[in-house]
C-alpha cells in the first residue's frame, strides 16, 4: 500500500504468561493517517495498542516476540529508552483520567517532568496544547481550576492536550469516546480529523460507524490475529474475507 510507514509491525507474538494474546501480527501504519483497530471484545486490539509504546511492559509475566519498528528502529531492542519512547508515542485511554490538579498543571506536567523549567515556555506549550485539543476557548479563563470540574468530554480533550504537550509523533487512542455522550464524541472525532495533519493516530473503537467516519485504514482483529487490513472504504464496502463482512454487518461480535 502506498504511503510512508511510521510504524511497521513484523511477526509480532504476545503472551500473558502461557496465554498467547497476539499471533503473527504484521501491520504497516501510515504516517499522518488514522488507523482504526476493530473487532469483538477480547480479540487483542487494546493489547496490540499497548505493544506500540511498551505499556505492556508494566504487566508481570508478559513476553513479546517479533519487531515493532518506529521510524525503522525496533522499539523492543535493548538500547531503547522506554521513557523517550512513551514521549514519542502518546496514549489516550478509554476513561478520561485527568490528574487531581489544575487544568494548567495537567498539561504542564509532561514538559516539567521532562526537565522544562522556563515558565514562559511552559505557558506557551500549555496554550498550544489546549488549542490543539480544541479546549482552549472553553477553559482559558479558568486554567487554575481543578481539572476534575470539567465535563467528561472536556476531561478527555484535556487528556489529549496532556498527551500532545510532550510533542509526540504518534497518538494511540483506546476507545477515546466510548464513555462520552454523542455531542462530546462528535467533538473528539472532529479533533482526530484535525490532529492527523501533525500526528499518526491509531484508534481502537467498538463503533463501526466511528471507524468508518474517522479512519483512513482499518485492521480487523479476531482471536488475536489480524484477519484483514486495508483502506477503510475497502474494508467496509468490499472486504476480502467473509469473517470481516460478517462482523461489520453484525452477524457476530
Amino acid at each position: 500500500m502506498a504511503g510512508v510507514n511510521k510504524i511497521e509491525v513484523k511477526d509480532l507474538d504476545f503472551y500473558y504468561d502461557d496465554f498467547q494474546a497476539l499471533q503473527d501480527i504484521n501491520l504497516e501504519i501510515k504516517k499522518n493517517k488514522v488507523t482504526a483497530l476493530i473487532g469483538p471484545s477480547g480479540c487483542g486490539k487494546s493489547t496490540f495498542l499497548r505493544t506500540v509504546n511498551r505499556m505492556n511492559d508494566l504487566i508481570e509475566g508478559t513476553k513479546v516476540k517479533g519487531e515493532v519498528l518506529l521510524d525503522d528502529k525496533n522499539i523492543y531492542s535493548n538500547n531503547i529508552d522506554v521513557v523517550q519512547l512513551r514521549k514519542q508515542v502518546g496514549m489516550v485511554f478509554q476513561q478520561p483520567n485527568p490528574f487531581p490538579k489544575s487544568i494548567y498543571e495537567n498539561v504542564a506536567y509532561g514538559p516539567k517532568i521532562h526537565g522544562l523549567k522556563n515558565k514562559r515556555e511552559i505557558d506557551k506549550i500549555v496554550e498550544e496544547s489546549l488549542k490543539s485539543a480544541a479546549l482552549f476557548n472553553e477553559v482559558k479563563e479558568r486554567q487554575n481550576d481543578s481539572a476534575l470540574g470539567l465535563s467528561g468530554g472536556q476531561q478527555q480533550r484535556l487528556c489529549i492536550a496532556r498527551a500532545l504537550a510532550v510533542k509526540p509523533e504518534v497518538l494511540l487512542m483506546d476507545e477515546p469516546a466510548s464513555a462520552l455522550d454523542p455531542v462530546a464524541t462528535a467533538k473528539i472525532e472532529e479533533l482526530i480529523e484535525v490532529l492527523k495533519k501533525d500526528y499518526t493516530i491509531v484508534i481502537v473503537t467498538h463503533s463501526m460507524q466511528q471507524a468508518a467516519r474517522v479512519s483512513d485504514y482499518t485492521a480487523f482483529f479476531l482471536m488475536g490475529e489480524i484477519v484483514e487490513y486495508d483502506r477503510t472504504e475497502k474494508i467496509f464496502e468490499n472486504p476480502s474475507d467473509q469473517r470481516t463482512e460478517d462482523y461489520i454487518t453484525g452477524r457476530f461480535g
